[in-house]
């Protein structure tokens, strides 16, 4: 990305803390049935009940198993989207995944608690 494209991007600070950034732990993933790329993740983001977040990182992570237990930064306060008749009430931050960059995802260094915001 070159210079003008950058400034062109450029957000204000009070654009940015309009985005809410939370650690989740996953309980549980699910593939969905004709769907080749997505999975349904449960998440314990600290609320009364788990959060289901939809994500296309299947051909990344296969079944999924690998992602339970793990916690993970997601963004918890967009509008909710609705997938192959599911609905999802956040997005999995991660980076990667094209160009031979294998997908990583972004975790606390240490446990924290589900729901910790990100700032």
């Amino acid at each position: 990305m070159d210079e003008t494209q950058n400034a062109n991007n450029l957000i204000s600070i009070d654009q940015f803390k309009e985005g809410v950034i939370q650690v989740g732990t996953v309980l549980s993933v699910e593939t969905i049935e004709g769907a080749d790329k997505l999975l349904k993740l449960e998440v314990d983001l600290g609320e009364e009940q788990p959060r289901q977040i939809l994500s296309g990182i299947r051909e990344h992570v296969g079944d999924g198993d690998i992602l339970v237990g793990r916690q993970m930064a997601f963004v918890t306060n967009l509008e909710p989207r609705k997938l192959r008749g599911f609905e999802s009430h956040g997005m999995i931050l991660a980076t990667g995944g094209a160009n031979d960059v294998p997908l990583a995802f972004l975790e606390p260094s240490h446990p924290v608690p589900p729901g910790s915001q990100i700032r």
